[in-house]
């Protein structure tokens, strides 16, 4: 399964760039944004 992850800005909470992954790779980007405060948002990728 592929998943779109979003980071969103921190003042407006748009979106500032985005990326397809596959299930394997959610981890170790939502591992990193914790470790330095960037907020995501994560949607299954068509």
């Amino acid at each position: 399964m592929r998943f779109e992850i979003m980071r969103l800005d921190d003042l407006d909470g748009k979106a500032v760039d985005s990326t397809v992954v596959d299930a394997a790779s959610v981890k170790q980007i939502v591992d990193l944004a914790a470790a330095t405060g960037q907020r995501l948002y994560i949607r299954p990728a068509d």
